[in-house]
């Protein structure tokens, strides 16, 4: 008998709206819409673009004023310059946004999305 394969991950995100979040998701950063729960507005969706897959699960306004933590993603991207360059039009990068090169030997650059997640997109160099 073979040892287990990891073959995915789906991170969830905390969101305080999953319909804003999903239409950032999609309008912003390109992702379309995967599934979504139709029971209820403030429910659970996901999001994916090319191999990943991204759930955005709503959270309550009481838990964001106990600190809720606020998870950061690192996604490796083949072709980093274009996606660089797509979401440089989108108006989602903060101030400190820029494409570097790190000294642990990758290309990266850096933003949140609406409530805070952090997304990092990276390639090895």
């Amino acid at each position: 008998m073979g040892l287990g394969f990891l073959k995915q991950i789906h991170p969830v995100l905390p969101v305080k709206n999953v319909p804003k979040a999903v239409e950032f998701y999609v309008n912003k950063l390109g992702f379309e819409l995967a599934f979504t729960d139709t029971t209820s507005d403030n429910g659970y969706a996901g999001v994916s673009r090319d191999a990943i897959e991204i759930h955005l699960q709503w959270h309550d306004e009481k838990e964001w004023a106990v600190g809720l933590g606020r998870p950061m993603l690192r996604i490796y991207v083949e072709h980093i310059l274009p996606l660089f360059e797509e979401y440089k039009t989108k108006g989602v990068f903060h101030d400190q946004t820029s494409l570097r090169k790190t000294a642990w030997g990758t290309e990266e650059f850096a933003f949140y999305d609406l409530y805070g997640n952090g997304l990092t997109f990276y390639r090895d160099i």
